[in-house]
C-alpha cells in the first residue's frame, strides 16, 4: 500500500513491531520494499514496514538536480561542511513517523529505525537522540553525521537514547561512493559511547547482498525475541 508520503508493508493485521526504513539519495520508498519478502518472516515475526519518500530538494554535488534527498550534499570530502538544517528537517520528517506509530498503539521499544547511506545517516541522527528506548537501530552503507555534536547530544546527555539499543551496522568492502572506512569510524564512535555495535562487513560496492539480508534477519528474529 502507498500513501503520499510512503510505501507500507504489512504482514498480518496486528504488527508486533514496525520497521521504519529510510532509502538513500536520489531513490523513493519503493526502493527497499522488495526486500521484505526476501526476509522471510511470514509466520515467525508480523512486522509493519514503513518506507518514507524522502523531500525533492536541489542536491549541490549534481549539479542541483532536484531529487529526492534528506538532505543535501555539497561536497563528498571527509570533514566538509554539512547540511545540519536540512539534516534536521529530515530527523523531524522521521520523528513524525515514529510518533505516527505510537499512535497507533506501538510502543516506542517495539520500533526500529533503519536507513540506507543518506536515509541511515538521518537514521542515526534520530535515534540516538530519541528520548524513549526504541527496539533497534539498523544503519547500512553509511556514517554518522554532525559528529560535532554527538558529545553534548549524546554521549553525556543522560535522557538520550539507552546504550542498550541494539545497533546493526553493515558496510561493503568495496563502497566506493561511501567508503567503508567511514562506516568504520562511525562504529568507533559509538562504541567509545557505550554501544554495543554488531558490525558486518561484506564483499560488495554501495549495495545491499544478499548475505546481508539473511543477517538483518536473523537481526531482527533477535531484536523481537523470535530467534
Amino acid at each position: 500500500m502507498e500513501r503520499a508520503d510512503a510505501v507500507l508493508i504489512e504482514q498480518g493485521p496486528t504488527p508486533e513491531g514496525c520497521v521504519i526504513w529510510l532509502h538513500g539519495l536520489g531513490a523513493d520508498g519503493h526502493d527497499f520494499e522488495a526486500i521484505v519478502p526476501e526476509l522471510r518472516l511470514a509466520g515467525k515475526l508480523s512486522l509493519r514496514f514503513v518506507f518514507p519518500h524522502a523531500p525533492v530538494r536541489p542536491v549541490t554535488i549534481n549539479g542541483g538536480m532536484p531529487m529526492r534527498a534528506w538532505y543535501d550534499i555539497f561536497s563528498l570530502e571527509r570533514g566538509g561542511p554539512q547540511d545540519e538544517a536540512g539534516i534536521h528537517e529530515s530527523s523531524k520528517l522521521l520523528l513524525e513517523f515514529i510518533e505516527h506509530e505510537h499512535a497507533l498503539g506501538l510502543a516506542y521499544d517495539s520500533i526500529v529505525l533503519a536507513g540506507f547511506s543518506q536515509g541511515g545517516a538521518i537514521a542515526l541522527h534520530t535515534a540516538l537522540r530519541f528520548p524513549h528506548r526504541l527496539a533497534g537501530l539498523m544503519a547500512l552503507s553509511t556514517y554518522l553525521p554532525l559528529r560535532d555534536s554527538l558529545d553534548e547530544e549524546v554521549f553525556d546527555n543522560a535522557s538520550s537514547q539507552s546504550r542498550e539499543l541494539p545497533v546493526f551496522m553493515a558496510h561493503g568492502t568495496s563502497d566506493a561512493v561511501l567508503p567503508m572506512a567511514l562506516g568504520a569510524h562511525s562504529r568507533d564512535c559509538l562504541e567509545a559511547g557505550g554501544y554495543a555495535v554488531e558490525w558486518h562487513e561484506y564483499d560488495m560496492a554501495h549495495a545491499v547482498c544478499a548475505e546481508e539480508i539473511a543477517d538483518i534477519r536473523s537481526w531482527l528474529l533477535n531484536v523481537y525475541r523470535r530467534a
